[in-house]
């Protein structure tokens, strides 16, 4: 484990003011600025859940992520968008990378039940290679197989 996570203190709720964005949103969706993206609705992971929060990240490769593979996923032609967003109340470590996956929070996701509003979309992001999109989809598909494709929601 490297000394970041060795000291690191997690964001909850009650700290979260202290985490500076811009935070952005990787989605298949085309939104429009203003826009308040809001829990309940379904996962862009798991066909027939519902999301109880709504995830974001400080970096934009997070979001990137976020964007690509919820657009491989739905069958959508593109590679998704990502937007600016700012949080709408209180969040925490996304507890699906965090510590879980990852030691500390390297990927800088988080999540909240208060939704986030889209300031702007981000127009000028780089996205992985076919190649390296693929092996990722072929790595979820397998999770999913062996029934470790578990979302803490």
């Amino acid at each position: 484990m490297d000394d970041q996570a060795e000291t690191r203190i997690p964001v909850t709720y009650d700290n979260c003011a202290e985490v500076e964005g811009p935070f952005y949103h990787g989605t298949k969706s085309d939104l429009a600025t203003g826009t308040e993206l809001v829990p309940g609705y379904g996962s862009n992971f798991q066909q027939g859940r519902v999301s109880n929060n709504i995830y974001f990240s400080a970096l934009v490769e997070t979001a990137a992520w976020g964007a690509e593979l919820a657009t491989a996923l739905a069958g959508v032609e593109g590679r998704g968008h990502i937007y600016v967003v700012e949080p709408l109340g209180p969040f925490e470590d996304d507890p699906n990378v965090t510590d879980k996956r990852f030691p500390g929070n390297p990927t800088q996701s988080y999540r909240t039940r208060d939704g986030v509003r889209v300031v702007a979309e981000l127009q000028d992001w780089e996205g992985h290679s076919p190649e390296v999109l693929k092996t990722m989809l072929d790595n979820l598909a397998q999770l999913r197989e062996q029934g470790l494709d578990v979302i803490y929601d």
